[in-house]
């Protein structure tokens, strides 16, 4: 993989004419009914304790839901962001599926990003970064896949970030770093003062921008393989926070079901209506749960999560100019 994930992503938006990317978090008690009970997880998915005959069941279920998803979506939006923490409960099986998972979305033609949230310092950091971003030729063989990018939290500081950085670099994979994020107390964190007045989240906002700009790491499209997430649960601050970061592409969380609407997630794009890919995830992976898409999606659960899929591109479309 040669091309940068910036210019690579920016593409494939302008492609689609959808800054969007639907988020998988998958909870094995809301998967569709008879995907369930073609799994035989119905009886077992509630259970304290599972046998590893039982974890292969719940990781199949969660892998065949996934690839209904990637199906349903493909043709909407050009990007998926796979939450790595809804497959790990299940252990060995769990994480095969996730790779699985990674796979079956890259070859559908999607930039997948790996929501993964890894931090450490020396060799740590080192060994996520190979596990994530680094041997996609030994993924390939076991056959897996290894997402083109992963999130980032940046409590370490470069220690910890630089080891990912170097393996997207060599490999045109990219990162997205934690800056501001969605969820109620982020304040008790972010928002702290410091001693110049400014927050917490403006100063890794100036880390995250001073390491997008490293040698080699700005594409032809003038941004980063380094983007950031920022969720607009502060608009005033978003839009500062878009000025902060010019060369970072911004992964908008909250949108949908955690209440951030279109105007509000239209302070972190640039003027031009680049710069930022918004993401929805139960919105539309449970939309067959929605009493507005079970009356006119006749034709199973996926019709619905398509449905859903071209609502949330024609709700961010609707208050951009695209380039």
């Amino acid at each position: 993989m040669s091309t940068h994930f910036g210019d690579r992503l920016i593409e494939a938006i302008r492609q689609k004419e959808a800054p969007v990317c639907v988020g998988f978090d998958p909870l094995i008690q809301r998967l569709p009914i008879e995907l369930c009970a073609s799994f035989g997880t119905d009886e077992i998915r509630d259970q304290e304790h599972y046998t590893q005959a039982d974890r292969e069941a719940l990781a199949g279920a969660i892998l065949a839901f996934g690839r209904g998803i990637v199906d349903a979506v493909a043709d909407h939006v050009p990007a998926i962001k796979i939450n790595i923490a809804f497959f790990e409960p299940y252990y060995a099986e769990g994480i095969r599926a996730y790779y699985q998972m990674v796979r079956y979305a890259r070859d559908a033609g999607l930039i997948v990003i790996g929501d993964i949230k890894r931090a450490d310092i020396g060799h740590s950091s080192s060994q996520y970064a190979e596990a994530h971003l680094g041997n996609a030729l030994l993924a390939e063989e076991e056959g897996f896949a290894l997402p083109d990018a992963v999130t980032l939290n940046p409590y370490f500081g470069y220690d910890a970030v630089r080891p990912f950085v170097e393996a997207a670099k060599d490999t045109g994979r990219g990162l997205f770093v934690l800056v501001q994020t969605s969820n109620e107390s982020a304040d008790e964190v972010q928002g702290a003062i410091l001693s110049n007045e400014t927050t917490l989240c403006h100063h890794v906002a100036d880390l995250v921008q001073l390491w997008a700009q490293g040698k080699g790491l700005i594409g032809q499209s003038g941004f980063s393989c380094i983007g950031a997430v920022v969720s607009p649960r502060d608009v005033a601050l978003s839009r500062e926070l878009r000025v902060m970061m010019p060369n970072c592409i911004f992964l908008v969380p909250g949108f949908g079901a955690q209440g951030r609407s279109a105007d509000e997630v239209s302070t972190c794009f640039n003027e031009d209506g680049s710069g930022a890919i918004v993401s929805a995830s139960r919105s539309v992976i449970y939309a067959y749960e929605n009493v507005r898409y079970q009356g006119t999606c006749s034709e199973g659960w996926q019709s619905c999560v398509a449905k859903a899929a071209a609502d949330f591109v024609s709700s961010v479309r609707s208050i951009l100019t695209l380039a």
